[in-house]
């Protein structure tokens, strides 16, 4: 593999080659107008990109950080550093600014592919960035140096370019969203990306020519690899639990959509959006929703508005590890659905192809060795643990991370997934809540996804979390309930009507009769990629402070 460049960027190429003039990124303008390239002028764009950087100074494996807005030149960006071998390092602004600027600094970057604003922070903490001296701006270059994104350019195309790039070599540096702790920088390697195309592709039978909708940004990139068109949607990517539905909706129809992906919160708004109105998406075979568990009533929801024949998939997996495993809407409603109701857990479905995967005895710290870790039979909870071309091996920041998120096993790594649950005889892993998250009382572990799921019946609760108040040992278990929207109630007497339904439907299940306190939230806080994943230990704090030391019976509110 040494002399033979391998490269995720060669397979653009490839495909400009096949489909030249097909359309392959589509960005929204005002007033339903649309921007768009092909897959030719895309190739020949993060060529002259290429070019640019390589004449710049840079490098394969110099590292440079990537903040753009979603659209035609993010895509030819991520393509264009792959081209010139350099990291890509890819961060969500929306963890807030403190941790933005702190994971940049430890990633310790070349340089800044940026919009001003970032190049504005930057540049007022030199301290910070001290390497970082090949800056690129993308718009207006204010009163820094550094070459704008139309000077990187250059003029004419002058013929393809790509470094001398291996399988194990560098690619990019991905955050994880930081729900279960601070964000980590992922290491991914071009193998690893290649093998996510390709994976991605066959377990779904996805064929060049058809049309996405990513409501992840970095999923334009994989689109474009398989030959697609990628429409960009119009919403900011850092919240899509605030999406406009209309606005992906008119996005789907305008663009004859075949396909979608984003966070459970997008289809949970436009699901709702298209029962309410009556409106159909004919064209989308395929509706894929990652990030978090998606709930029955929404993949119920969207597909009554797709196409008949068409199927909703929750692919599961981590930013360390994607994908690992999927299932349908068709087997989530016709069988799965039921059996989470009764506090079995979340069914996430049957491994992809390249997957190794155990369910090993929960150990809270380092696993030195795979032969350290006690492998479970069926049926049994334990941790979930993955090994693949698609699982990374390393984090390189918070390095102490690598300790205790990864396995050495010979020569493979095996990456901890941090879920508890377990496998069923027909070999589908059934997610029961993350390790961290589980509660442990003086009469064993609770576990948050069986237990919220009781809860998560009443018909005014949008949802409801399982937290842990004291020390571990003697945790007292307390649920959270967020109501569905308007349904908050407002006098005492509709308070505590509410309060002994939920009462009534924990004392209905032993695997909630044991808890005594109940408290009603406004609005969970959850994670910034996929506004999906429950915070449950900002939850936990919040708990803690309504109830205290104090030993509590009965049904509390908050």
């Amino acid at each position: 593999m040494a002399d033979k460049t391998f490269n995720v960027a060669t397979r653009l190429p490839v495909v400009a080659e096949a489909m030249p003039e097909a359309v392959a990124v589509v960005e929204p303008l005002r007033k339903r107008r649309y921007r768009q390239v092909t897959f030719r002028q895309l190739d020949q764009d993060s060529d002259r990109i290429a070019r640019g950087l390589r004449e710049l100074g840079v490098v394969p494996g110099m590292r440079l950080v990537l903040l753009v807005r979603p659209g035609i030149d993010f895509v030819s960006l991520v393509f264009g550093l792959f081209k010139a071998g350099a990291v890509a390092v890819l961060i969500d602004p929306g963890m807030g600014r403190r941790n933005l600027i702190r994971c940049l600094g430890d990633v310790e970057p070349e340089g800044f592919v940026a919009v001003p604003i970032v190049h504005a922070v930057r540049t007022l903490l030199p301290g910070r960035f001290r390497k970082a001296r090949l800056n690129v701006t993308v718009g207006r270059r204010w009163f820094w140096g550094g070459v704008t994104l139309d000077e990187l350019r250059g003029g004419a195309w002058t013929g393809p370019e790509m470094a001398p790039t291996t399988a194990e070599d560098h690619a990019a540096i991905i955050f994880t969203s930081g729900s279960t702790g601070p964000p980590k920088g992922v290491l991914y390697s071009h193998a690893n990306f290649d093998a996510q195309v390709e994976q991605i592709r066959d377990f779904y039978g996805i064929r060049p020519g058809e049309v996405d909708l990513p409501g992840f940004a970095l999923f334009g990139l994989f689109s474009c690899a398989m030959g697609l068109t990628a429409v960009i949607p119009e919403m900011n990517p850092s919240r899509p639990a605030r999406v406009d539905p209309a606005k992906i909706v008119r996005a789907i129809n305008d663009r004859k959509v075949t396909q979608t992906f984003g966070s459970p919160a997008i289809w949970n708004r436009v699901g709702r959006y298209c029962q309410e109105h009556e409106i159909r998406l004919p064209t989308v075979r395929r509706v894929l929703s990652a990030g978090a568990p998606i709930l029955a009533d929404v993949v119920e929801r969207m597909k009554a508005c797709i196409d008949p024949c068409g199927e909703v998939h929750t692919p599961y997996g981590a930013t360390e590890a994607l994908p690992v495993a999927s299932i349908s809407g068709s087997e989530i409603l016709g069988e799965t659905a039921a059996r989470t109701r009764e506090g079995a857990g979340v069914c996430v479905g049957r491994k992809f192809s390249g997957i190794q995967w155990k369910v090993i005895h929960i150990v809270d710290g380092p696993i030195d060795s795979l032969e350290e870790a006690e492998e479970l039979p069926g049926g049994q909870i334990g941790e979930l643990i993955v090994h693949g071309q698609v699982v990374t091996r390393q984090y390189v920041t918070r390095i102490e991370s690598n300790a205790l998120g990864k396995i050495p096993g010979g020569k493979a790594v095996w990456h901890r997934m941090g879920d508890s649950g377990y496998l069923d005889d027909v070999g589908r892993f059934w997610f029961c809540g993350r390790v961290t998250h589980r509660v442990l009382t003086a009469d064993g572990s609770m576990y948050p996804v069986c237990c919220e799921a009781i809860f998560n019946q009443h018909p005014d609760i949008y949802r409801s979390a399982l937290v842990g108040v004291g020390p571990a040992g003697r945790q007292r278990p307390v649920i959270l309930l967020e109501p569905t929207g308007g349904r908050m109630p407002h006098s005492r007497r509709a308070h505590g009507t509410l309060l002994a339904e939920i009462r009534q439907l924990g004392q209905s299940n032993l695997l909630t009769r044991q808890i005594d306190d109940f408290l009603l939230h406004p609005e969970f806080p959850v994670d910034v990629r996929h506004n999906a994943k429950i915070s449950r230990e900002k939850l936990a704090e919040w708990a803690t402070a309504k109830i205290g030391g104090r030993k509590v019976t009965g049904t509390k509110s908050g």
